[in-house]
């Protein structure tokens, strides 16, 4: 791909489009690994709203990194074992730490997310489907302008997994608020033999080590 032609560019094309094709309704589970205690603890409906940071992939906030009053993100998965190796792809190895908390629960709607797996949404946006495994500061990018573009449709992403194949996760925006369960089907913390059970099993899927 020419540099003039870049294969997913940094900059979104402007304005951007969604049709009904392109939206995934979701009803299934969500899961997610919380921080519970410490300085910055989140309940598992929490959505962060200080961003963008550089370590995560599809923030909605634009720069520079401060809190903001509108946009807003939390990293679910579809399974346990996408939640596990999102969470400790960089140590390779599952860590059951006391401050940390596996929620899962069903949303009380079904989520209209934009489809980022199954839909050439990327393509019609001069991109391609390797979209999502973009260098992080280009998703960012195109995270913010679906945000701010698009953000009234949709509850979120749809997305691949960069760590799993065929893992898949939901990354949640504000209008997701209102989907939210009064409570987790599902909370344990990391130390709990529950938690260490389905570590187990997510470890064998990723020959990882759990520790």
């Amino acid at each position: 791909m020419s540099p003039r032609f870049p294969k997913n560019p940094r900059t979104p094309p402007a304005p951007l489009t969604l049709r009904p094709s392109e939206i995934a309704t979701y009803t299934g589970p969500l899961w997610r690994i919380h921080t519970t205690t410490g300085a910055h603890p989140t309940a598992w409906n929490d959505l962060r709203r200080y961003g963008p940071l550089s370590e995560f992939r599809w923030e909605p906030h634009p720069p520079p990194a401060r809190a903001h009053p509108a946009a807003a993100v939390s990293y679910t998965a579809q399974d346990h074992v996408t939640a596990f190796a999102e969470v400790f792809q960089r140590d390779r190895a599952i860590t059951l730490s006391p401050d940390r908390t596996l929620s899962a629960w069903l949303p009380s709607r079904p989520l209209a997310l934009l489809d980022l797996v199954g839909s050439d949404w990327a393509v019609w946006h001069r991109a391609s489907a390797s979209l999502p495994h973009a260098p992080k500061g280009t998703c960012r990018a195109w995270a913010n302008a679906i945000w701010e573009q698009l953000g009234q449709h949709v509850d979120g992403l749809l997305t691949p997994s960069a760590v799993v194949i065929g893992g898949a996760l939901v990354v949640l925006f504000p209008p997701a608020t209102t989907a939210f369960p009064t409570a987790p089907s599902f909370s344990r913390n990391l130390h709990h033999s529950d938690v260490a059970t389905l570590a187990v099993r997510a470890g064998r899927r990723l020959t990882w080590p759990v520790r």
